[in-house]
């Protein structure tokens, strides 16, 4: 565990001058995971942080693909229609990421893989391939594809060659679980993440309406696009990487349309995979979500340009105003 002088700040110029807050980092999950406290005892605090990244730790060892021995590697050798039984996060991440992708109807999919290894090279630029190609990942891609067993917590595949990846959510899902252990550990007022992707807020600090964070353009760091105040609920964020393309798994083909895509819900796992979802997702699409799952709100930087201010266009949805989150 780190102390860092220097970590990505989540509250730009503006930090909170909050008396007794204590900050802790941890490397895990290809990303820095961040536990920032309000409280007097320093050492509980420390104690505190350094129990919730062994969860992050022991979640990676379950749900990276990256790991041999972990429950997704082991479901990525898996054949078909031959049940596999998974340890508790793992088959409850993957609840999750089924009701996202049908209730995104598939534009958040943790069976992308075959396809994105399609249109990219070793290097992670965007290549062409060819129809038979595409056709043969379209065989292999589909949250649909896989069938979860609840009174046996397994796991099966429908057909040969599915990839389950849960970048998408797993950072998310590891933010909740943080914030369960804080909240055994009697830690109400904290701020938890998981690198820049997932964010949760527990209660804001005294005298405020919740935590200050920053949300810049992706593209120009000092340009400030929102300024949202959290509390007890999450925020997700998504974006194009330079040299790097997002594909939607409903088309086979990139998405071109946007720059990036915030989500806000009452968990961290859900507005991590729906950040992903909205980067997709049309706008009249988002709207439509937003309006059906009323605590759930988005905001989306479009390719395109606003006429009057020549700057990227930024749409909002749900309870999120210009700037600012009215949850």
């Amino acid at each position: 565990m780190i102390e860092p002088e220097e970590q990505f700040d989540y509250f730009g110029d503006k930090p909170p001058a909050v008396p007794g807050m204590k900050r802790f980092s941890h490397e895990a999950m290809a990303t820095t995971f961040e536990v920032i406290v309000v409280g007097d005892d320093e050492k509980y605090a420390r104690q505190t942080a350094a129990a919730a990244f062994e969860e992050v730790n022991r979640l990676e060892a379950e749900l990276s693909r990256f790991i041999a021995n972990s429950d997704v590697a082991r479901i990525n050798n898996l054949p078909a229609n031959r049940p596999l039984i998974l340890g508790l996060d793992t088959f409850e991440c993957l609840k999750i990421s089924c009701r996202i992708y049908a209730e995104t109807d598939g534009a958040f999919d943790v069976t992308i893989g075959p396809l994105l290894s399609c249109w990219r090279n070793a290097g992670g630029d965007l290549r062409e391939p060819s129809e038979r190609e595409l056709d043969n990942a379209r065989q292999r891609t589909g949250t649909n594809l896989i069938r979860l067993n609840e009174d046996e917590h397994t796991i099966e595949l429908l057909t040969a060659g599915v990839q389950v990846d849960l970048g998408g959510i797993g950072k998310g899902y590891a933010v909740d679980k943080m914030a369960e252990l804080l909240r055994e550990w009697s830690i109400d007022t904290a701020l938890i993440s998981g690198g820049y992707s997932s964010v949760r807020a527990l209660d804001g600090p005294a005298g405020t309406n919740g935590w200050p964070l920053t949300l810049s353009n992706p593209e120009n760091r000092k340009e400030i696009l929102a300024r949202p105040n959290l509390q007890n609920r999450a925020l997700g964020s998504s974006g194009v990487k330079k040299g790097r393309h997002i594909i939607d798994p409903r088309t086979m083909q990139p998405v071109r349309d946007k720059f990036a895509a915030w989500s806000s819900a009452p968990d961290a796992a859900t507005a991590d995979a729906l950040s992903t979802a909205f980067m997709i997702m049309s706008p009249e699409e988002i709207e439509r979500y937003c309006s059906h799952h009323s605590q759930t709100a988005a905001m989306i930087m479009l390719q395109e340009s606003d006429q009057v201010t020549q700057k990227h266009k930024i749409l909002h949805f749900g309870p999120w105003k210009a700037g600012e989150l009215l949850i």
